[in-house]
C-alpha cells in the first residue's frame, strides 16, 4: 500500500513538474512571438541591416469647396556611393552589355537635373580622395516624382535617392495670412499650420531593409515594422474665389489710399462661419521673405486697436435692450462736450447745436450724442453687454497668436474713459470681435461661435473637431431689427449721413463707418486715422456681414476711404452667394425731430 501510494505521489509530482515546465515555455513563446515580437523583430532586423524611417505625410488645408490651400508633396535628394562609383558598371542595351564610367554616368544625370557634369564628378572625387573606401556623395537635392524617375531608370547602381516631404502652397498669398507656414525643419510655425497641427501631423513608421555588398539594396529585403499614419484634412470655412477678390481689390484700393494694410472679412450670419479673412499685404509662404515681417501675421485676429464709431450700435443696442432708449428717443448735441471736470467730447467736425434721434446719432456718427445718452445707463449693466457681445475676450475661433482686446471693469474707469467708452475709445478690440459683435445683432440677437475651420476630416472620411454652433442670446430680436434698421440710414446719402450714396440697388443694407484715431503712447492721439465700414445685407432676411479696414490712409483720412471698397465687396458678395433682393420696405427711421 505505502509502495503504491509513493508511487502515485512521484507521478503526481512528474506531471505537475511538466505542466509548470510546459507553462513556462507557453508564457515565453507568446512573449516572444506576441508581447515583444515587433520589438524583437526590430532589434533582429537591426542587427542584420538598415532600419529607415517612413515620414507620415502631414494632411492638406482645404477651402469650404475643396481647393488646397496647403499640401505636402514628395522631394528626393540623391546620393553616391564614391566607393563603388570609381568603377565603371555594366548595363544591358538591347541585349548587348556596355561599360558605363563615371563620365559617362554623370554626362547622362547631368542632361535630366540640368546640372553640369563637373557638378556630379567633383563631389565623388573629393570623396574619395579624403577616403578611398567613401561611401557618401551628395549629388542633387529637393527633385521632384519626374526627375526622380528619369534618374532612377538609369539604373546607376551606385546612385540611390532619400525621399522628404515639402510643404507647397498651391494659392501663394491668397489666405496665406490665415495658413500660415512652417519652418525649415518642418515644425509649424504660425497660422491653421499651428493651429491645427494635432489634425495635420502625420505619424511616422519604420522599416527594414538589408543591403549587400556593393551597397545596393537587397530585393525584397525590405520590411515594414510600424506603418506610417497620414495626417487629417483641415478643411476650412474660407471661399477661396472671394478670397482672391478681396486681396485683389486690396492691392489695387491700399497703395491708391497711400495706407500702411487692409482688410476686407466676410461672415455668415446664420452659422458665424468666416468666408473670407484677407488682408493686403499678404504673405506668400512659398517665397516669405518678400513680405515684411510685421504682415505675416493674421491681422484679423492679431491686429488690436480702438475700433472707434464702429462701436456705437453696440451701445445703442445695450441702451434699447435695456429700455433706456429707442430709435427715435430725442437729444439735444452740441459739437463739444464738458459734463464735467477732466471731461471733453467733441464730433469730427464742427456743427450748429442738431435735435438728433439716436438714430440720427448713428447717422451722423456723433461722440457727443451717443456719451449723453450713452452714460444715462448703468455703468456696470453697459460694461455686462460689451463683455456678452464678445469685447475684451478671444473668439471661438482660438487662432494662434489671437489677442483679447482691453476692456478694464468700471470701477477702473476715469470720468473721461466713462464717456469715451461709448463711442468706441478707451477700449480696444481686434476686427475678430467686432465680426463676432456685428454678426449677433444681425443674427437676431443671437451670438454664434465664430468659425474658422468645418473641422477635421480623418482618412475614413468622418470629421471631428467640428467646432461648436451653439448659440447664446445677447439681446432680444426686436433690438436687433431696431439697429439694423436704424444703420439703413447711413448709406442713403441724407444730410448727415457719412457715407453717403453707397446704396446697392434693390437690397436693403445697413452699415456703420469708423475713423478711429491711433493712441500716440502718452494719454493722446496720432493725426492718422484707421477707418472702417462694417455693414449687413439684406436687413429684412440678414445672410451676409462684411467689413472693411484701411489702415492709415493719406489721399482721404475719412471713412469715405474705405466706402468704395465696401460697396464693391459687399455687392460681389450678394453675387456670388446668389442671395434674392430685399421684399421689405425700409424701416425710415426719422434722423432729427
Amino acid at each position: 500500500m505505502t509502495t503504491a501510494r509513493s508511487h502515485r505521489r512521484r507521478t503526481a509530482v512528474a506531471i505537475a513538474i511538466v505542466l509548470v515546465i510546459v507553462a513556462v515555455f507557453v508564457v515565453r513563446l507568446v512573449d516572444v512571438q506576441v508581447v515583444h515580437a515587433n520589438a524583437l523583430d526590430r532589434q533582429a532586423a537591426e542587427r542584420r541591416g538598415n532600419v529607415a524611417t517612413i515620414e507620415g505625410t502631414r494632411g492638406s488645408i482645404v477651402a469650404a469647396d475643396g481647393t488646397v490651400l496647403a499640401r505636402s508633396v514628395l522631394r528626393y535628394d540623391f546620393v553616391a556611393t564614391p566607393k563603388f562609383a570609381k568603377k565603371p558598371f555594366d548595363r544591358s542595351v538591347h541585349g548587348t552589355t556596355q561599360k558605363v564610367s563615371l563620365t559617362d554616368a554623370a554626362e547622362e544625370i547631368a542632361a535630366i537635373t540640368g546640372q553640369k557634369p563637373s557638378e556630379v564628378t567633383d563631389p565623388i572625387r573629393d570623396a574619395l580622395a579624403k577616403n578611398k573606401d567613401a561611401m557618401y556623395a551628395p549629388i542633387v537635392q529637393n527633385v521632384d516624382v519626374s526627375t526622380y524617375r528619369k534618374l532612377m531608370a538609369l539604373k546607376i547602381p551606385w546612385l540611390d535617392a532619400t525621399s522628404h516631404q515639402t510643404r507647397v502652397y498651391p494659392n501663394g498669398a491668397v489666405a496665406g495670412n490665415i495658413i500660415g507656414f512652417l519652418n525649415g525643419s518642418a515644425q509649424p510655425q504660425a497660422g491653421l499650420e499651428k493651429g491645427a497641427d494635432k489634425c495635420l501631423a502625420g505619424h511616422n513608421g519604420e522599416q527594414t531593409y538589408q543591403v549587400g555588398a556593393d551597397g545596393v539594396t537587397i530585393p525584397g529585403s525590405t520590411k515594414v515594422q510600424k506603418p506610417a499614419k497620414e495626417g487629417g484634412e483641415l478643411v476650412t470655412t474660407l471661399d477661396p474665389d472671394l478670397q482672391w477678390f478681396a486681396q485683389d481689390e486690396l492691392a489695387k484700393v491700399v497703395p491708391q489710399l497711400g495706407a500702411q494694410f487692409g482688410m476686407v472679412s466676410v461672415v455668415s450670419v446664420k452659422d458665424a462661419k468666416i468666408r473670407v479673412a484677407a488682408q493686403y499685404p499678404s504673405p506668400d509662404p512659398n517665397d516669405l521673405d518678400a513680405t515684411p515681417v510685421e504682415y505675416w501675421r493674421a491681422m484679423t485676429f492679431q491686429n488690436q486697436y480702438e475700433p472707434g464709431s464702429i462701436f456705437k450700435p453696440l451701445t445703442a443696442a445695450a441702451l434699447i435692450d435695456a429700455g433706456k432708449a429707442s430709435p427715435t428717443s430725442h437729444l439735444v448735441v452740441p459739437d463739444t462736450l464738458t459734463p464735467q471736470k477732466g471731461v471733453f467730447v467733441s464730433d469730427n467736425e464742427s456743427h450748429p447745436v442738431q435735435n438728433l434721434t439716436l438714430t440720427g446719432v448713428l447717422t451722423e456718427s456723433s461722440n457727443v450724442g451717443m456719451s449723453e445718452l450713452g452714460t444715462s445707463m448703468d455703468d456696470d449693466a453697459r460694461y455686462d453687454f460689451m463683455k456678452r457681445f464678445g469685447i475684451g475676450s478671444k473668439t471661438a475661433v482660438d487662432f494662434p497668436g489671437e489677442l483679447s482686446g482691453q476692456l478694464a471693469k468700471p470701477s477702473s474707469w476715469d470720468a473721461q474713459t466713462r464717456y469715451a467708452t461709448t463711442f468706441g475709445q478707451g477700449l480696444t478690440t481686434t476686427p475678430a470681435q467686432m465680426l463676432s459683435a456685428y454678426q449677433t445683432i444681425a443674427n437676431g440677437g443671437v451670438k454664434v461661435p465664430l468659425s474658422l475651420v468645418e473641422g477635421c476630416r480623418q482618412a475614413d472620411g468622418t470629421m471631428t473637431d467640428v467646432p461648436s454652433k451653439k448659440g447664446t442670446r445677447v439681446i432680444s430680436t426686436t433690438t436687433s431689427q431696431q439697429i439694423l434698421g436704424m444703420l439703413e440710414n447711413v448709406l442713403k446719402g441724407g444730410p448727415i449721413s457719412t457715407l453717403p450714396n453707397t446704396e446697392i440697388p434693390g437690397y436693403l443694407v445697413a452699415a456703420k463707418t469708423g475713423t478711429a484715431q491711433e493712441p500716440d503712447g502718452y494719454g493722446g492721439y496720432l493725426k492718422s486715422y484707421y477707418v472702417s465700414v462694417m455693414g449687413v445685407a439684406p436687413v429684412d432676411d440678414p445672410q451676409y456681414l462684411v467689413s472693411v479696414n484701411i489702415g492709415f490712409p493719406t489721399t482721404i483720412t475719412s471713412s469715405l476711404a474705405a466706402g468704395p471698397l465696401f460697396k464693391t465687396m459687399m455687392s460681389q458678395v450678394l453675387k456670388a452667394f446668389r442671395v434674392q433682393p430685399s421684399t421689405a420696405p425700409p424701416a425710415d427711421y426719422p434722423d432729427t425731430y
